[in-house]
């Protein structure tokens, strides 16, 4: 269960194998040219609009290098001579292990991943994520004011399930997310990118 906590999320920037089209995974992929400059716009979003929506105290990021270096980034322009928000690292925010599929074209099978009708051979089963994505989400925003997670797409599809929201929706790279709970048990969650 997802506790009823704020907070931002972000996609890591992107990388060739996003150009490209093909599964990462936990594949240790950088940031492409084009992912870094990604990151350092996001940086921009989060340092001019943040404070008056939400502000960010703390930065959780996967440890893969792709999230980690959007993380790092962005920290470098919310940061401050007075505040320095401090990145940390959770193993848990690290995208989804697709086995076989690593490397190879998007394919048709992510709706039956997502039901649980198929999982790649090797792979972890979206189950075993949205367990592993919600305690980590859950980790991270224990404690006063807000985190900005700082990950990936298929486990974001997993957050979205834990949300009751439709789970196979397409994540933009390195687009600022305000992640609103609901107000009470009857309330939904609610997202808006910052653009």
């Amino acid at each position: 269960m997802l506790d009823a906590r704020n907070f931002w999320y972000l996609r890591h920037g992107e990388t060739d194998w996003n150009r490209q089209g093909l599964s990462q995974g936990r594949t240790d992929i950088a940031l492409n040219e084009t992912g870094k400059k990604q990151a350092h716009v996001a940086g921009k979003i989060l340092q001019d609009r943040a404070e008056s929506i939400m502000p960010i105290v703390r930065i959780v990021s996967s440890p893969l290098g792709r999230a980690l270096t959007t993380a790092q980034v962005v920290a470098s322009y919310i940061s401050s001579s007075d505040r320095r928000v401090e990145v940390t690292v959770d193993p848990d925010l690290q995208e989804v292990c697709f086995g076989e599929q690593e490397g190879c074209p998007m394919g048709d099978w992510y709706d039956s991943w997502i039901a649980g009708d198929f999982t790649p051979k090797g792979a972890e089963t979206f189950s075993e994520l949205m367990q592993r994505a919600v305690a980590a989400v859950n980790r991270a925003t224990e404690g006063e004011g807000a985190v900005l997670i700082v990950a990936h797409g298929a486990l974001f599809r997993a957050l979205r399930a834990a949300m009751k929201l439709p789970a196979n929706v397409r994540l933009p790279n390195a687009v600022p997310l305000v992640v609103e709970a609901p107000l009470n048990e009857a309330g939904s969650w609610t997202l808006q990118h910052l653009e």
